[in-house]
């Protein structure tokens, strides 16, 4: 009898069946040392504690809900059957979770919970809890969530409720009818939770995946490549990447899947989308991905559509300029993995750190946001933070700019002012430099992750520290790559005006509480808060003077026009400053408090 044909993982075939030879196994064991050695595995007694809040926190979930249907008059038959349910995705439910890791957890209720009730009852009883610390509800939010610790451990819980009328603990979320009555913040909410057990379910082996994503997990954050809201993939988009290779190489060890990874993924053929499965329709009148129907789904440049119902693309966020660096990070490591496999390279090397403040660009846009209190500068520099993409596909659309390249994080400070010009400096980019005498600056904490999903140390708000006035900012960066040959000036005020208005029109933006300042900084000014113990910051290449007729001065060079602007509130909102003298320029703002140059134009 012929054997049967071996089980086919994903929308095709596998490419190959084989097993792994010694030398994989080898190269494998190698990887885990490396992992283990990189501080990518927590401890099993840290393990077990996590178990334990997250039952601590289905005794809550069911409290909760108990006590919203007595307030709401339901009869008792009905309290005691509600139930409630706790369920957990992202990396945490994917098993790729390492020391300091969130939780993302969703809180699942019966129909007569809704989401007010979730901000209204829920904080006082975590509040009752001597375990529960910096409880943080964040209403307004894209998706809604109470951020807090329990017994140290950081927990994002988001809320979602079903059309029933109980939730038992043994409820599952596989059936696409429970999504029904779902309006849109509800079904992202469930959808978290979905689209990591559909992921699961669609690898041949688990522990092989698990052991494959934490290598490219680690890689990504390395080399700053790890973050969704700048227009790179996040952690979802990420893990079916590797799922994808597992399924077309179902018997390999992880580090065959990494290597697969690189050399197939650096050679897709984008915007050809990465499916784990058929797209599927399904009960509700939402929009499916589907790039025939939708003009703005053909625009995706690297879609990964998410395998649970309603598919959806994970990396619509994605920019010209960001798959350029994806696909040149992919390049690099597939020539690293090509010597890992042979042994002639080790795994650290793959694992090493971006160079992009370091080696990486000549200049660098700097947009500082700032705001007067810890809680708005959340918000805001959060707003900011999302419009990036746009900005850096403005600056795509030049015909003088090859690559904008955004960092993935923004850099938090809080600063001790004493008067209000030191405020106003500070909001204006006197934090890029070195301090400015008499502010004292240091990190702060805002609550937020890191790329890999970490909350940072609290710092910056002893009670020794405080002065008469406090200024938070937070610093992105893109890298400008100029296309060569390139003679003229670069004048890129159109896209930086666009993005100072973007972000003047925000809903909740205060002029007297806000500020965005956008400057131009060299890689030698760069400020000594970016680079890390060990990195060497670049310095100014001085050239050697030819020699030649005496320089010419300011007005002989057609810079006399020179205008001193208005002085506004402290915090208002400044756009670009003009540089005139610098190699890569931009006209000045209207309404930018600063002296501002503009070349004359000789008749």
């Amino acid at each position: 009898m012929y054997d049967s044909a071996p089980k086919q993982w994903g929308v095709t075939p596998p490419i190959s069946i084989v097993g792994p030879t010694d030398t994989e196994n080898a190269v494998n064991q190698a990887l885990v040392e490396e992992l283990k050695r990189q501080n990518s595995f927590e401890s099993p007694e840290e393990s077990q504690k996590r178990i334990a809040v997250l039952n601590q926190l289905q005794k809550v979930t069911e409290e909760f809900v108990r006590q919203v249907c007595a307030a709401k008059g339901l009869p008792d038959g009905v309290i005691k059957s509600s139930g409630g349910k706790i369920f957990t995705f992202g990396s945490y439910r994917l098993g790729v979770y390492g020391p300091g890791s969130d939780i993302d957890t969703l809180l699942l209720c019966p129909s007569p919970i809704h989401r007010p009730d979730f901000f209204q009852y829920l904080p006082p009883i975590l509040q009752t809890y001597a375990q529960v610390t910096e409880l943080t509800p964040v209403l307004d939010a894209f998706v809604p969530i109470i951020k807090f610790k329990f017994s140290g451990i950081s927990i994002d819980l988001i809320f979602a409720r079903l059309n029933l009328q109980s939730v038992p603990r043994d409820l599952t979320l596989e059936d696409k009818n429970l999504l029904r009555g779902s309006d849109e913040v509800n079904l992202r909410c469930l959808n978290g939770t979905r689209v990591t057990d559909e992921i699961l379910q669609l690898v041949p082996r688990v522990g092989v995946f698990r052991g494959a994503l934490r290598g490219i997990k680690l890689w990504a954050q390395r080399r700053a490549i790890y973050a969704n809201v700048v227009g790179f993939p996040g952690g979802v988009a990420w893990a079916m990447l590797v799922a994808r290779i597992c399924q077309l190489y179902p018997q390999a060890v992880s580090a065959v899947v990494i290597s697969k990874f690189f050399r197939i993924l650096g050679q897709w053929s984008w915007p050809t989308p990465v499916l784990l499965k058929g797209i599927e329709d399904g009960p509700l009148n939402v929009k499916v991905w589907n790039p025939k129907i939708y003009a703005s789904d053909r625009h995706h440049l690297m879609p990964i559509i998410t395998p649970a119902y309603p598919s959806m693309c994970a990396t619509h966020n994605i920019t010209k300029s960001t798959k350029e660096i994806i696909m040149r990070e992919m390049k690099r490591a597939a020539e690293i993995m090509d010597k890992i496999m042979i042994g002639e390279e080790e795994w650290s090397v793959l694992f090493k750190k971006h160079e992009f403040f370091t080696k990486g660009y000549k200049y660098y846009l700097a947009i500082v946001a700032a705001s007067k209190d810890a809680e708005g500068q959340l918000l805001w520099s959060g707003m900011v933070e999302s419009k990036l993409r746009l900005l850096v596909m403005n600056l795509e659309k030049l015909d003088t700019i090859a690559l904008a390249h955004p960092f993935n994080k923004g850099f938090d400070k809080v600063h001790y002012c004493h008067t209000d010009n030191e405020a106003e400096a500070i909001a204006k980019g006197g934090c890029l430099g070195k301090n400015l005498e008499g502010v004292k600056s240091m990190p702060a904490d805002l609550g937020k992750k890191d790329a890999a999903g970490n909350s940072p140390p609290r710092e910056g708000n002893g009670e020794s520290e405080q002065g008469p006035m406090k200024v938070w900012t937070t610093t992105h960066y893109v890298g400008i790559e100029v296309h060569p040959n390139i003679t003229k000036r670069l004048d890129i005020s159109w896209p930086v005006h666009e993005f100072y208005d973007l972000c003047r029109n925000w809903q909740s933006y205060d002029e007297d509480m806000h500020s965005i300042h956008i400057d131009l900084v060299r890689s030698f000014e760069l400020p000594d808060d970016v680079f890390s113990e060990g990195e060497v910051k670049p310095t100014k290449t001085l050239k050697k003077k030819k020699a030649g007729p005496k320089k010419r001065g300011a007005s002989e060079a057609g810079i006399d026009e020179v205008r001193i602007l208005p002085k506004t509130s402290i915090l208002d909102v400044t756009g670009c400053r003009a540089r005139g003298r610098l190699p890569l320029g931009w006209c000045d703002n209207e309404d930018t408090p600063r002296v501002a140059a503009r070349p004359r134009r000789d008749k």
